[in-house]
């Protein structure tokens, strides 16, 4: 298993648009991915669940993968979220 923490950087936060951007991503992995925040945890393949956590900008989520791939499937994800800011900015 693999963890990183990330921090939503982009202004409007997790809503449609990165949430679909988020789960194609981690969808393109064989790991079992899964995202954290506030003690709820969620699967990242999935659409409601992503948008069920309600990440605003700022808050820290968990991104947690486990599998043959879970290293790049975590390492992709945070840069989504932390360099490229789901292409907003």
């Amino acid at each position: 298993m693999y963890e990183k923490k990330a921090k939503i950087m982009n202004s409007l936060g997790i809503h449609a648009r990165p949430a679909s951007m988020l789960v194609k991503l981690a969808s393109n992995f064989e790991s079992k991915v899964e995202l954290e925040k506030d003690d709820i945890k969620v699967n990242a393949k999935s659409i409601m669940g992503v948008l069920m956590l309600a990440s605003e900008k700022g808050c820290e989520i968990i991104i947690r993968a486990e599998g043959e791939d879970e290293k790049e499937a975590v390492e992709s994800i945070v840069e989504l979220i932390e360099k490229r800011k789901f292409d907003e900015e």
